[in-house]
């Protein structure tokens, strides 16, 4: 499927970021609960560890949603105070990585609704028919992550969101309607757009032929 080919492509693309991304500095890690432990007492030095764990990580998903440096970074250091002023109330139900980055992501879209921003139905579908996915070769998923990538780039901000929230970030389409403030049917209807001009733009650049 399309999205099993995506995510296949990217996560080639990000595993060597993700990896060092998992890595704490201290010569003797900390063993990751009793790091959050000492984060939930007010050590400094676990918030330090902390932060250095998680920040490249999270600023990559915070950059992909408000596309500016200087407002990701903002975003970056409003996401940590937030979470470690809620910290003591995370019951580790979930992962904190999972945590922080709803954190972030919360605080994203909040950056583009100051913008003005409206996450609604308002392009008319001007693609026609679907695509024929079938024509896609996986291969060249593989090979040309690159491409995808600029592809997605050149979507309209509401499209591009919503793929990368559901693609890039492995977010429910369900939580991304209420993340977004918009229905269900809404968060399917750009996503399936959003899928055919990714086709498009990519048939286009002859990346598939």
């Amino acid at each position: 499927m399309f999205l099993e080919r995506m995510q296949h492509s990217f996560f080639f693309c990000d595993y060597y970021i993700y990896k060092r991304c998992r890595l704490l500095k201290d010569s003797e890690p900390i063993l990751y609960d009793e790091l959050l432990n000492q984060c939930k007492k007010g050590n400094p030095s676990a918030y330090t560890a902390l932060y250095e764990k998680h920040a490249k990580e999270l600023y990559n998903t915070i950059f992909r949603i408000v596309q500016h440096s200087g407002e990701a970074e903002d975003v970056l250091q409003d996401t940590f105070i937030a979470a470690f002023k809620g910290i003591a109330q995370f019951e580790q139900r979930s992962s904190f990585a999972a945590w922080i980055k709803r954190i972030a992501i919360n605080q994203s879209i909040s950056v583009l609704r100051k913008r003005k921003i409206r996450f609604v139905e308002t392009e008319i579908d001007v693609l026609g028919d679907a695509v024929d996915e079938a024509s896609l070769d996986e291969s060249d998923f593989q090979f040309k992550v690159d491409a995808v990538k600029e592809a997605i780039n050149h979507l309209s901000l509401g499209y591009r969101t919503v793929v990368q929230l559901y693609l890039l970030d492995g977010i429910p389409q369900e939580e991304i309607a209420q993340i977004l403030g918009i229905t269900n049917s809404t968060v399917r209807t750009q996503y399936h757009r959003a899928k055919q001009q990714i086709i498009m733009t990519l048939k286009k650049s002859r990346v598939y032929e």
